[in-house]
């Protein structure tokens, strides 16, 4: 079993996508070629967004955001303690200082009830991650930034296709960034990215910016970086977008299976939750197991020829390139995710026979552990 099925993926759609590599080498426009605004056009229509810019990853889209912003040496920008290391490492790059803000134990998200009290003089933006493929509180988060005066970035690496409140992950906030890496919901075969927006000054900016500053070709008018995301790759996009929201469904397909198979085995194995306001496009299906019996799972499933992940084991404010900037106290809750979060196998060619041998699999590895803990107690 795989984590994550690419190659049926790639079956599914193998004759358009062959077709889309093809029609890019036939005309050899490989930088910025047509591929890339219709891409762009497609993506917007999807998102409900103005503005869609692709770039050449998702580390890329975030920097660039922030950039746009005019973010800088001495500026704060809030985030989440837990996700992928590029959130944070955006706004280092640029010489800002991260500030986070711990997250709530169901979603994993952000804590919009912690923000304010981490809101300076100092603060230009906040970066909230939906992770998993759920988005964050964005409405609660950005009423917090409109009252500070904030621009909000919503990092949708994990979530494009998702809806909130009836509107598309990536159309919620001042900018969304996605990323296409393979592993994500809708990915190309290598990097790519793309930032959202509906103001047209910062689309201005980010277009520019993602071609060294450039607003006409040789003329620079503002400090850019080499961020295009190359023709294939937008071209690969273009034809797996034919089948992604039949995708995104059987990917709910998959989460509500394992729901109601772990639903068998009580309450040991919590599933991250999605609230009911909002959709998810599960770019991961990840539980809550308790220490250590997270490790022992894991060693039962991969004994079974079951693949796991842990997404993430340690948070980024503990992070030693990063532990300077923690909060006094941390952020206990991310922490103790770190130590219990365990992702299963996603994808939308996930069949209910697979999710029925993952679960049996965790049943088998919660009567091993129900078994050691009664030889202890004897």
């Amino acid at each position: 079993m795989d984590f994550i099925d690419l190659r049926l993926q790639y079956l599914a759609s193998r004759e358009l996508i062959n077709a889309r590599i093809q029609a890019v080498l036939d005309h050899g426009q490989y930088i910025m070629g047509p591929e890339v605004a219709e891409l762009e056009g497609r993506l917007a229509a999807f998102s409900g967004a103005r503005h869609c810019i692709t770039v050449s990853s998702g580390t890329e889209a975030l920097v660039i955001a922030l950039m746009a912003l005019g973010v800088k040496p001495g500026d704060e920008v809030i985030t989440t303690p837990f996700s992928f290391i590029a959130t944070a490492e955006a706004i280092v790059l640029l010489g800002a200082t991260p500030v986070f803000v711990d997250v709530q134990p169901d979603t994993c998200n952000l804590d919009h009830h912690l923000l304010e009290q981490r809101i300076t003089p100092r603060t230009r933006a906040i970066i909230p991650v939906s992770l998993y493929g759920q988005p964050a509180d964005m409405d609660e988060i950005n009423a917090i930034a409109e009252r500070h005066g904030l621009a909000v970035i919503e990092d949708a690496a994990q979530s494009f296709g998702a809806s909130y409140r009836g509107r598309k992950s990536c159309n919620l906030s001042t900018i969304g960034c996605t990323s296409f890496f393979p592993s994500k919901p809708l990915g190309c075969y290598g990097d790519g990215g793309a930032l959202f927006t509906n103001d047209d000054a910062l689309a201005a900016a980010m277009r520019e910016i993602r071609v060294h500053g450039q607003s006409r070709r040789y003329v620079h008018t503002r400090i850019g970086v080499g961020g295009r995301m190359d023709t294939l790759q937008c071209a690969i996009v273009l034809a797996k977008l034919e089948r992604f929201e039949w995708e995104i469904e059987q990917r709910q397909r998959a989460a509500a299976c394992y729901d109601d198979l772990l639903g068998t085995l009580g309450e040991a194995l919590a599933p991250v939750g999605c609230r009911p306001d909002r959709t998810s496009v599960y770019a991961q299906y990840t539980l809550r197991v308790r220490p250590p019996q997270r490790e022992r799972m894991q060693e039962v499933l991969h004994a079974a020829g079951i693949p796991t992940a842990v997404h993430y084991p340690v948070p980024i404010d503990r992070q030693p390139a990063y532990a300077h900037w923690a909060a006094p106290g941390g952020c206990p809750v991310a922490a103790r995710l770190a130590q219990e979060v365990l992702s299963l196998p996603m994808g939308p060619y996930l069949d209910r026979a697979s999710a029925h041998r993952v679960v049996q699999a965790l049943g088998q590895g919660l009567a091993q552990l129900q078994v050691q803990s009664g030889e202890k107690a004897a």
